[in-house]
């Protein structure tokens, strides 16, 4: 069994909930507190072991590349003054990883984006952040679909029981449980934007994938799916019907920051934790708790 230690972000949507701002700013370079989403991603992978990481962008996404490059201007000036500490942080963020980047030209689809990736993949297991999922854990949601493939030896996808009105605009899977297994499951079937009626379980995949090199040959043969794009749901439901795919309920806080509040809560959660912010923030939140 080979080592997962390659990651695809696809991060070429337009962002449209996040407007106007995602009209100028892509929204995974918007900042939780002092570092943009797509850091969260990336470390996350980094954590769980990851070495090398393909993240999938679009026209206007240049930023991106700039955040994980080195920039001489800043190291310099903060040399100058003998900032050290912002020094290390720069220079850890432009050396976090092998990471490339690769735009998909036209938006059709997150299946259609993963499929941009085959080359990068090669013979190799991956794993799959969706650009739109940040996750806050105690352990990686990377590492623990790690654990669970290299003890199975098959695909994993990384779900979490939701509202039935989530499960529209999501998916729906179908399982089964495996023995002596609390939260991890064989999924044998799974839908896309489930119409009423069409739901398998209140059990969505949520942001993280691991999936095997076979899964291009299907994404290939893929017709358009749900809102005409081109699903990675539909590539991953034919590996369920075919062979089985584990679904893990990970543990962890799972935060859509393609939408407004989604954004809003991780700001609140990461300032609460950030020793600049912190203390003042908690003290700000009881004040204004008394006014609601």
């Amino acid at each position: 069994m080979k080592r997962v230690r390659k990651a695809i972000i696809p991060a070429a949507g337009l962002g449209t909930r996040m407007l106007p701002i995602s009209a100028a700013v892509c929204k995974e370079m918007l900042p939780i507190v002092d570092l943009p989403a797509m850091y969260y991603l990336v470390k996350e992978a980094v954590d769980s072991g990851i070495t090398d990481i393909l993240i999938i962008t679009g026209r206007g996404k240049g930023i991106m590349e700039d955040f994980f490059d080195h920039s001489p201007e800043y190291e310099a000036a903060l040399a100058a003054k003998g900032k050290c500490e912002e020094l290390k942080m720069l220079q850890e963020i432009a050396n976090i990883a092998n990471i490339s980047f690769l735009r998909q030209r036209e938006t059709k689809g997150l299946g259609h984006a993963v499929g941009r990736a085959k080359s990068f993949v090669g013979d190799e297991p991956f794993v799959v952040l969706y650009g739109d999922d940040i996750i806050f854990s105690k352990t990686p949601v990377c590492r623990q679909l790690i654990d669970a493939y290299e003890k199975y030896g098959k695909s994993v996808v990384g779900v979490k029981g939701v509202p039935i009105e989530w499960i529209r605009k999501y998916s729906s899977l179908k399982v089964d449980a495996i023995e002596g297994e609390d939260s991890l499951y064989t999924c044998t079937d799974m839908i896309e934007k489930p119409k009423p009626g069409e739901e398998f379980s209140n059990l969505s995949i949520l942001g993280r994938v691991l999936l095997t090199p076979e899964i291009f040959d299907i994404i290939d043969s893929l017709e358009p799916g749900a809102g005409g794009e081109y699903q990675l749901t539909d590539a991953m439901k034919k590996v369920a019907r075919e062979d089985g795919i584990l679904a893990l309920e990970f543990e962890g806080d799972r935060y859509d920051l393609g939408s407004k509040i989604g954004f809003l809560k991780a700001n609140i959660v990461k300032g609460l934790e950030h020793p600049e912010t912190k203390d003042e923030l908690r003290e700000y939140i009881k004040a204004l708790a008394e006014e609601l």
